[in-house]
């Protein structure tokens, strides 16, 4: 099987814009993430010799520019600051979503537990504008916490691949993901399936 070949001169062009948004998605800032984006094209060229061939250049362009993601993250962020993060923070966030019991266990609130989706969501997903609304859910993730989510649902990463990757603690981890989707699943309820409800009922009165 012939080895594929790499074509540097055509990655700007080709990949420069997908690979930006990536990176965007990933660290919020724009300056930073075009920095990481050319020292991605850098290491590329510089690693040509080590392109096997085993996937295509999109693919390997992705996974280099993963890297350096996590290396600025581990730069800038080091564990001690993710748990004071979290330690500092659980108080509000479990306030905002949660209400304890007598018991001592704590349970979502009336007003923040997940409504019934149902058959709206099947057909709400087809709509262009949800997918603008997931993007705004997204940005809005804490920064600490957005490129452990990401390297969990976008780059498909296992849970303990993760942990090393950005040197945290399986609970930390768990912690993050469980805030994240909580998080997430509540800003698409509040800017999306409940005013997609609403025109729909709205649509069915016409």
């Amino acid at each position: 099987m012939k080895k594929k070949c790499l074509q540097p001169e055509n990655w700007v062009i080709e990949y420069g814009d997908y690979l930006l948004n990536i990176a965007i998605y990933k660290v919020t800032d724009i300056d930073m993430a075009k920095d990481l984006v050319q020292e991605t094209f850098l290491a590329a060229l510089k690693s040509q010799h080590l392109f096997r061939g085993d996937s295509n250049e999109k693919t390997w362009l992705s996974s280099i520019l993963n890297n350096k993601i996590i290396d600025q993250y581990r730069k800038k962020k080091q564990p001690e600051s993710l748990c004071e993060y979290l330690e500092s923070t659980s108080a509000s966030f479990n306030n905002q979503f949660f209400r304890p019991a007598e018991d001592g266990s704590w349970h979502l609130k009336k007003d923040t537990i997940a409504c019934d989706w149902g058959v709206h969501a099947d057909a709400a997903l087809e709509k262009r504008e949800f997918y603008a609304v997931m993007e705004y859910c997204l940005s809005k993730l804490p920064q600490k916490m957005k490129p452990i989510f990401f390297a969990r649902y976008f780059d498909e990463k296992k849970a303990d691949e993760i942990c090393n990757d950005f040197n945290i603690s399986s609970s930390n981890y768990w912690v993050i993901i469980h805030r994240s989707k909580i998080l997430i699943r509540s800003c698409l309820e509040k800017n999306w399936f409940l005013n997609y409800k609403a025109n729909e009922q709205t649509e069915n009165y016409n």
